[in-house]
């Protein structure tokens, strides 16, 4: 599964601009991480790893290239990830159940084991820099959307 999602416009200080009509993929699916204490995007093509073998996987075998801005893998549920076997460096955004930010972890590099949480239900991985560039910090409550949109079904 890899959706292919059209550009958003961005604004002048590099968020990406909220605009929902622009984020459904040719399959029909809407899917975006976005902040809405900071209102901008963390993700416009989020995928979710939701199954025991998706979750052990994660972004392993995934090119660093093909983990640009604008992706994500959402991993539910998850206390906390590796990074053995990847490539690349990552950012991780711990979220609990109401979807808001109870730790942050940047530029996570290959081949490490982050912190367990036990207060967290998802793991948001991001390709490197993202918090930084959006501002998230903890407390920051996001929104994820994966569900399929009601134009596609019609």
């Amino acid at each position: 599964m890899n959706p292919e999602v059209r550009p958003v416009a961005s604004n002048t200080d590099g968020a990406v601009a909220r605009d929902e009509s622009k984020l459904v993929s040719r399959e029909g699916r809407q899917s975006y991480a976005y902040n809405c204490t900071r209102q901008s995007f963390l993700a416009s093509a989020l995928e979710v790893a939701n199954t025991h073998w998706q979750r052990l996987r994660g972004l392993i075998g995934t090119n660093s290239r093909d983990f640009s801005l604008g992706r994500a893998l959402l991993i539910t549920p998850s206390h906390g990830i590796h990074t053995l076997g990847m490539r690349f460096v990552i950012d991780v955004i711990y979220l609990d159940e109401n979807k808001t930010v109870v730790h942050l972890e940047e530029n996570v590099r290959p081949w490490r084991v982050t912190p367990l949480r036990m207060d967290t239900a998802t793991v948001l991985e991001l390709p490197s820099h993202t918090i930084w560039n959006t501002g998230t910090a903890v407390g920051d409550k996001l929104e994820i959307a994966t569900e399929v949109a009601a134009e596609a079904v019609a």
